[in-house]
């Protein structure tokens, strides 16, 4: 039958699979990264969107992804993931043909009504896609290989998406130039190929292999299925932490490039630079990071890797006194750097974690439910950011630090928000919390925040022979969240 799951694959047929899981990633990375991120929010700011309509398409995907709790049922119901996930994503990435049309067939103001709809759509099929995915790769992937496996599959897309960035942010700026009144046609041009991308991974998805689904026999209905997850102790936790941790980071993230287009001035090649400079700080750290959370455990990379992006969240802040000064070059490349590193461990670290703590035969009501808290936070962070902007735009608030003698009078601004800075400052503040709640969640091999950094160096080290880490690497990473370790180290005892 089609799509038929197996009841046991042999070594070779895991072996195809993860094969094929990785190419799927690289056709996966290769439409996000021509559809969405910079280019998608160049091409809303061409046709004119406001502050409002950027952040809610950053908030549209993260709460389509509340469906994923209805998916459950049809998940459950099918029993072939791999059916549910090839059918709902090829849905799901139709839906980018009425936004290439946009230019050819709607005016501005109809192509933002437009690309709304459709990115609704997408995202909403996707998240039924997402639901199978899950628990698909938890059944496929050996739970021992988990950490190597997607720094693996990471880093090689992290890789190309690199490359590609590079030559889109190129065409996009040549076809600019050359066509300036045409420039929305340039960003369909991308989409069109991310489009075909797309098509190109559905099809290796369909060639994986799935394992038979492993239920519970319980004959639970949906709500209590859904309920389960919730009365896990740890499990909570680990939602606290994910859910507060997904609101830091999305109340501030879909506003940078928003931040750098048009509040600093850069253009667009500029943003992509900087984004492929994250990016190399990907594949360097991937690795390692994926090495840590095999060796040691999840939460010990999210120790350490969580309060060094928060870092670079409280870094953004200065980036502006008010206006752009000496330093705001060189704090721009810093945070890129940090973001590029951090992030390496957080989203490895944070997928991982989920999956390791998924009980076998209900990691679909347990992911799910782990994925309706982190999309209801990361929904509504950034359309509270796209409506309280104006409010903001008003508002400013100043730390001076004044010298005064017989002579002169210096003043120098130390500290100063304004309109997008409040946001970064929020979202600091929340991050905080998070990595507070962080500590609550229990994990095997959970190890001091020290070994993490001399083993993530160590690894670094091995990986790139001629790569020498800043000397201040060990002592940066070393925040003063070393309190959760603390309070397990206590818990322990107890």
């Amino acid at each position: 039958m089609v799509f038929e799951a197996k009841e046991n694959l042999t070594d070779e047929e895991v072996t195809r699979g993860l094969q094929l899981v990785i190419r799927d990633g690289l056709a996966t990375q290769a439409m996000v990264t021509l559809t969405g991120g910079i280019f998608l929010v160049a091409f809303a700011l061409q046709l004119g969107a406001s502050n409002i309509v950027i952040g809610l398409l950053a908030a549209i995907p993260p709460l389509a992804e509340l469906l994923q709790m209805p998916a459950i049922y049809v998940v459950s119901r099918v029993q072939k993931r791999r059916l549910v996930v090839v059918a709902a994503s090829l849905a799901a990435r139709l839906f980018w043909i009425p936004i290439i049309l946009i230019p050819f067939f709607f005016s501005p103001g109809q192509g933002i009504s437009v690309l709304i709809a459709s990115i609704a759509l997408y995202a909403s099929f996707s998240a039924f896609s997402h639901c199978g995915w899950n628990s698909w790769m938890r059944d496929l992937i050996p739970q021992d290989r988990l950490g190597a496996f997607f720094s693996r599959r990471l880093t090689l897309s992290t890789g190309l998406a690199l490359v590609i960035s590079l030559v889109a942010g190129f065409f996009v700026d040549s076809w600019g130039a050359a066509f300036p009144d045409l420039a929305a046609y340039g960003y369909s041009i991308l989409f069109f190929f991310g489009f075909l991308a797309g098509l190109i991974g559905i099809g290796i998805l369909a060639r994986t292999p799935e394992p038979r689904m492993v239920t519970d026999s319980g004959g639970d209905d949906l709500l209590t299925v859904i309920a389960k997850p919730f009365a896990d102790i740890n499990f909570k936790n680990l939602i606290i932490f994910l859910g507060s941790w997904n609101f830091a980071v999305n109340l501030a993230a879909p506003f940078f490039t928003v931040y750098m287009l048009q509040r600093i001035g850069l253009d667009i090649s500029l943003v992509v630079a900087l984004s492929v400079l994250s990016q190399i700080m990907n594949i360097i750290f991937y690795r390692s990071w994926g090495r840590i959370s095999d060796r040691f455990s999840n939460t010990s990379v999210l120790s350490v890797s969580g309060p060094l992006f928060m870092l670079a969240i409280f870094a953004w802040m200065f980036v502006t006194l008010p206006e752009i000064y000496t330093l705001t070059y060189p704090l721009l490349i810093l945070i890129h750097i940090l973001m590029g590193i951090s992030l390496a461990g957080v989203s490895l670290a944070s997928g991982n974690i989920s999956l390791k703590l998924a009980p076998q035969g209900q990691a679909t009501s347990y992911l799910a439910a782990s994925t309706f808290t982190n999309s209801v936070a990361a929904g509504i962070a950034p359309i509270l950011g796209g409506f309280f902007v104006d409010f903001f735009a008003e508002r400013e608030l100043i730390w001076t630090l004044i010298w005064k003698d017989p002579v002169r009078e210096l003043v120098f601004v130390t500290f100063n928000l304004q309109q997008w800075e409040f946001f970064f400052f929020f979202a600091f503040l929340v991050g905080l919390y998070s990595l507070h709640r962080l500590a609550a969640v229990q994990e095997e091999g959970e190890t001091k925040e020290e070994e993490v950094v001399d083993e993530l160096i160590a690894g670094v080290r091995r990986d790139m022979r001629n790569f020498s880490p800043a000397g201040g690497l060990r002592d940066l990473v070393k925040f003063p969240f070393s309190t959760a370790r603390d309070r397990r180290e206590k818990r322990r005892e107890r």
